[in-house]
């Protein structure tokens, strides 16, 4: 095979994949468009607990599956939004949401953002009137 098939067989291989959607939630919209506006807006703000990275609405893992079809069962239950997150927030804790409220128990992973930018300004301001107060060396390694 010379490198003219190689590269032809390799860009058909890339226009077939790129054809094929990998869906990771298999269920059929709901029947309604505003339903399914909150099913995706809601999936996408819950934290999945396996991955700890992605959403329930990215993630492969079993249970951000189940979490999925319990969101999907409480909408088309009549549950709200405020319903489902204080449900979910109840079973798995604060974690579970990608915004956690603030409140006594996550005023550290609000405020720790704010702790190192300080602290970094504070070594920041110290290094320069270290470097300030230092001699200027004129003419060496020159």
């Amino acid at each position: 095979m010379t490198y003219r098939s190689n590269f032809l067989i390799m860009i058909s291989c890339a226009a077939l994949m790129t054809s094929i959607v990998w869906a990771i939630d298999a269920e059929p919209e709901l029947e309604s468009p505003t339903l399914q506006a909150r099913y995706r807006l809601l999936i996408n703000e819950i934290r999945c607990l396996v991955c700890q990275n992605q959403s329930i609405a990215d993630s492969n893992a079993p249970l951000a599956s189940d979490l999925r079809r319990e969101v999907r069962e409480m909408i088309t239950g009549g549950s709200t939004d405020k319903e489902i997150t204080t449900f979910l927030v109840a079973r798995y804790g604060d974690f579970v949401l990608y915004r956690p409220p603030f409140n006594a128990r996550t005023w550290v992973l609000w405020g720790a953002p704010l702790l190192f930018l300080g602290v970094g300004f504070l070594v920041f301001v110290r290094i320069l009137r270290v470097r300030g107060n230092q001699p200027i060396d004129e003419g060496e390694g020159m």
